[in-house]
């Protein structure tokens, strides 16, 4: 009896549903006939959601230039982070587990900042300001070099910058260029310690961080994409710290040596510079390098002379002993490859482009090999 009843209200549901397709199939009775849907391939179909695409890709491009100098200052705290990451698997092979580890090298890190702060900050600052209060004394000194002196006659510098100065509008200059200079000086700072912070962040997450992203990899890849991305951060860590070796040798180097050759009064502020501009590729060396030996001339010219024969003896030293050595470990680059890299970098980055280019390459370079040379040689 029970089979029946089910059956009954089964086809009484059927008849219930029949009866609404042909109220709404029929054009007289409920909303009318509903016509095919619109085909995929169909030139409305194609237009309309193409452009919306296109719309939604111009948006987004728009909001990443907006926040493209803040992505910038969380690519170079993630390299300086790869940087640190070497020293924390240091002390993690003597033994310290990796949240001691990161704390030993966040402090020391933070202590050397500061002490830097502390101590060598208003060393640099009374120096710099020894050099810009010397400074028309040393101009007037490159003036009675007779190059100087050929160069003034054949361009007539001096009589421009006169003119320059009677007119008046030297002074408006100075005031726009000491603002913008302050307002630059000033960002500096807050995005320095927006890396630094960023940088600590990293380091301190580092090991959870990559493991989150190779999680997204298919299970039967995750082993290779781990060890391949392990040897990116190694590259780029390697690269990072080795850059900062060769630059604190070059840093010393120039302040043992302009203490002995007379310029000690401008000597830890001259080393500061030389050390921030040879992390540069290929020309911070001899940027640094330019400005000790002009400051040099402008004091004496036989200090200048010194200059130039020990910045020339040192970055062959640098370039062929120094450099090579520290790197070797690190990363494996063609130098074609290195100068093809530091322009690129610098044309879409500028300074910082150029700093990251040869890891970047490095990296590069080494998935290359790793994933489609091997694909290509097992075809």
């Amino acid at each position: 009896m029970a089979a029946d009843r089910a059956e009954d209200a089964a086809e009484e549901a059927e008849e219930v549903v029949e009866s609404l397709d042909e109220q709404v199939m029929d054009p007289d009775q409920g909303l009318g006939r509903p016509g095919r849907p619109l085909p995929q391939h169909h030139p409305f179909y194609i237009g309309f959601f193409g452009a919306l695409g296109a719309v939604l890709a111009v948006f987004l491009g728009h909001q990443l230039l907006a926040v493209g100098n803040y992505l910038v200052l969380i690519v170079v705290a993630m390299f300086l982070a790869a940087g640190l990451n070497p020293a924390v698997e240091f002390f993690m092979r003597r033994g310290l587990s990796r949240a001691w580890s990161v704390l030993v090298v966040v402090s020391v890190v933070i202590l050397v900042l500061a002490g830097f702060l502390l101590a060598i900050v208003p060393v640099i600052s009374d120096q710099v300001s020894a050099i810009t209060t010397n400074a028309p004394d040393l101009l007037d000194q490159l003036q009675r070099n007779r190059i100087v002196q050929d160069l003034d006659d054949r361009f007539n510098v001096v009589d421009k910058v006169r003119d320059y100065v009677s007119k008046g509008h030297f002074a408006g200059g100075i005031f726009g260029g000491v603002l913008g200079f302050g307002l630059k000086v000033l960002s500096a700072l807050a995005n320095t310690f927006i890396i630094v912070v960023l940088m600590l962040y990293f380091v301190s997450s580092l090991h959870s961080t990559k493991t989150a992203l190779y999680s997204l990899a298919p299970a039967s890849r995750r082993d290779r994409v781990s060890k391949l991305g392990d040897r990116v951060i190694a590259t780029v860590g390697g690269y990072v710290s080795g850059a900062f070796i060769v630059a604190l040798c070059a840093g010393l180097t120039s302040l043992v040596f302009l203490f002995i050759v007379g310029l000690g009064q401008y000597a830890v502020a001259l080393a500061f510079v030389v050390t921030l501009l040879d992390v540069i590729p290929m020309i911070g060396a001899t940027i640094g390098a330019v400005i000790v030996t002009a400051i040099g001339f402008a004091t004496d010219p036989h200090i200048g002379i010194a200059c130039a024969i020990f910045y020339l003896v040192y970055q062959q030293l640098e370039n062929y002993v120094i450099y090579p050595r520290v790197m070797s470990r690190a990363v494996d680059v063609p130098g074609s490859v290195t100068v093809i890299a530091a322009l690129i970098g610098a044309g879409l980055l500028g300074v910082v482009g150029a700093l990251l280019a040869i890891p970047t390459a490095a990296a590069v370079l080494m998935l290359t090999k790793e994933i489609f040379i091997q694909r290509q040689d097992a075809r």
